[in-house]
């Protein structure tokens, strides 16, 4: 397809704005969209031998860039719960605190790791929807998919999470 580094770079040009396009929307941040952009890219040079592509390019860029889009938000929403985590008020007034910080972290490390299990999709819906506080409509815009979907992505991860926590009912 592109073994030379003339005819990737003509494919670059034809298509990075298409890819940048659709990392954009989801985004609405240009310099996260040009790394992601770069990294897919990147990766196809490094693979160009044995990269395998069938049907149209520009379907197989498309499906690339979703699949980028998901890891950027799965390594966000990691980083994001960290961050919430580190801004927890003290318990300095609070009975057994650090008995109920242990918990408390041992709780929320399960449902991550909980989360983590979702399928690709319900697993970004529930991010969307939990993390971020996106709404239905938001989140089918987002990911092109219909608000039903939305909600059967979230009734299943929400019974799925309270199915694998009932023991902390």
């Amino acid at each position: 397809m592109f073994y030379d580094r003339e005819s990737f770079r003509r494919i670059y040009d034809l298509h990075w704005k298409n890819v940048f396009g659709i990392c954009y929307h989801q985004t609405r941040d240009a310099v996260v969209s040009e790394e992601i952009v770069q990294e897919l890219f990147c990766s196809l040079w490094e693979r160009r031998e044995s990269l395998q592509i069938e049907g149209p390019l520009e379907n197989y860029l498309a499906r690339a860039a979703k699949f980028k889009l998901i890891d950027y938000y799965r390594k966000k929403a990691k980083t994001t719960v960290r961050a919430d985590f580190s801004e927890m008020p003290a318990c300095s007034s609070y009975e057994n605190c650090t008995e109920n910080d242990v918990l408390y972290h041992a709780l929320s490390d399960k449902v991550g790791n909980l989360v983590d299990q979702l399928p690709c999709q319900c697993r970004l819906v529930y991010k969307m929807s939990r993390e971020k506080g996106l709404t239905t409509k938001e989140i089918a815009a987002n990911l092109l998919i219909s608000e039903k979907t939305v909600k059967n992505h979230l009734t299943k991860a929400l019974g799925y999470l309270k199915a694998e926590l009932k023991e902390y009912q």
